[in-house]
């Protein structure tokens, strides 16, 4: 049994079908796929959530290939993004590691003089420990100067989880990061041995990746897969009660259906996930409940192509401190040749809103929030003409936090939800936001349900850096 239609829970599913096993999956709501969803404007498909995935994993794409999708994998046209910061769009420095340079020389034209000079400071200042954690912004900005952290750290970093830099956990967020920093006194030393090691290792192909007619068929594709091997996805069905039977199974109730399980994956956000443990694993369920989680929105503007100039590039990122609404904006078309390729006359991009601890925006209506999107997109870009169609995608809670010891809270869920054999958990809230992540997530749930503990021991031990392929969604 499988508790969640996401990416996660159909990961599993799909393992669990292809290992042989009867699977039943759960969903609470109408549809598959949680964040990964397919839509369309003025007749062009896109992604109305999550457009790609990390290709230098191997999970997405090995499940992409697995369900009949290998004809369909599209790496980005273009990787160009830039920085709408002090006044201008500027392009996105090179030499970095999720924002942190090797040399104050990667971030010139985006920081200031004195900014510049900052960096150059760390090489002699005495060791800053990281220790079990630290916050991501808080020791870059102790070792290399708080512009570093505002510049660029803060809008690559809020893109992938819309939080705040000076509470994500370095541990989870930038794993390598955190790794060299244990072992070296600069920061800007720690940053050229991780280079140097991509560097030797040789890694080619696409950094990312995505899917001609949107990464939100992806789930689509496994829904499908997992049918086709007899496991059974009910939507509509949301969990109410899981619990452990004499008998050494698991009862379900969903609705009006009482099902019995030999074991049960759990791959649902954490509130529903915390709600469904209670009875039986009350406290891995109160080490859920305190996970936050950020709202946020993407607004999707469809324009004729003969009405626009855009700059070059795949999209551009927004600084906070700069005091702009939107966070980043991607030019779809652009992006993503298959966009272009089927709507010539067209020009599709979005933007996105929203924070953690940032809600007052998004108590807007729909038409204010593509308000500002066109007047933020007007100072950045010049675009000044009308819309033909434009759609506002919500995702209320939709993505966890990671803040400082979320590592450690990861472990002690695990932990109690290990002493009840045929139950698991996965899922974006454990070892990571991006879609190999979840998979990852997934497949360990799976390896644990059949008693082979090495997969988990391994995420938990060394979580998944969740990157993706938005210009800072």
């Amino acid at each position: 049994m499988v508790v969640g239609a996401g990416i996660a829970g159909l990961a599993a599913a799909h393992r669990l079908v292809r290992s042989g096993a009867r699977v039943t999956v759960l969903e609470a709501s109408d549809r598959v796929g949680g964040k990964l969803l397919p839509g369309e404007i003025a007749g062009a498909r896109v992604d109305l959530g999550a457009e790609s995935m990390l290709a230098r994993r191997p999970e997405a794409v090995a499940l992409a290939r697995e369900v009949g999708l290998t004809d369909r994998l599209q790496p980005p046209a273009t990787a160009t993004a830039s920085l709408w910061t002090r006044g201008t769009l500027r392009p996105m420095p090179k030499g970095h590691v999720m924002g942190v340079p090797g040399a104050a020389s990667a971030l010139a034209g985006v920081l200031s003089d004195e900014g510049l000079a900052r960096i150059e400071r760390d090489t002699d200042l005495p060791r800053t420990e990281v220790g079990e954690d630290v916050a991501v912004g808080e020791f870059v900005a102790a070792r290399l100067g708080r512009e570093v952290v505002d510049r660029l750290v803060e809008p690559l970093l809020g893109g992938v989880y819309a939080g705040d830099a000076y509470r994500i956990s370095m541990r989870l967020a930038v794993p390598q990061l955190y790794q060299a920093a244990r072992t070296h006194t600069s920061l800007l030393e720690a940053v050229r041995e991780i280079q140097a090691k991509a560097a030797a290792n040789q890694q080619t192909g696409p950094v990312f990746m995505g899917i001609e007619g949107g990464v939100g068929t992806l789930p689509l594709a496994v829904a499908d897969a997992v049918r086709a091997g007899g496991g059974e996805i009910v939507t509509g069905a949301p969990v109410t009660e899981l619990r452990r039977e004499a008998s050494a199974g698991w009862r379900v109730v969903a609705g009006d259906r009482v099902l019995a399980a030999d074991a049960v994956i759990v791959a649902a956000p954490a509130p529903a996930a915390a709600a469904l443990l209670r009875a039986e694993a009350p406290e891995a369920a109160a080490e859920l409940t305190a996970v936050e989680y950020a709202s946020m929105a993407l607004i999707t503007l469809a324009y004729r192509r003969a009405d626009v100039t855009l700059p070059e590039g795949s999209g551009f990122l927004v600084p906070p401190v700069d005091g702009h609404t939107i966070k980043a904006s991607t030019f779809a078309s652009q992006k993503w040749g298959w966009i272009a390729d089927d709507n010539p006359g067209l020009l599709v991009l979005r933007t996105s809103v929203g924070r953690h601890g940032e809600t007052k925006i998004l108590e807007r209506e729909d038409t204010g929030l593509v308000d500002v999107s066109r007047h933020d997109l007007r100072e950045a870009t010049g675009l000044d003409a009308a819309p033909v169609e434009t759609r506002v995608t919500r995702w209320d809670d939709g993505l966890p936090q990671y803040p400082v010891g979320h590592h450690a809270r990861v472990a002690r869920v695990r932990d109690h939800v290990g002493k009840l054999p045929g139950l698991a958990v996965c899922g974006a809230v454990y070892d990571g936001v991006g879609i190999p992540a979840c998979i990852a997530s997934a497949y360990a749930a799976v390896d644990q349900i059949q008693g082979d503990l090495r997969a988990v021991q391994e995420l938990t031990a060394h979580p998944v850096q969740s990157l993706h392929g938005g210009a800072g969604e």
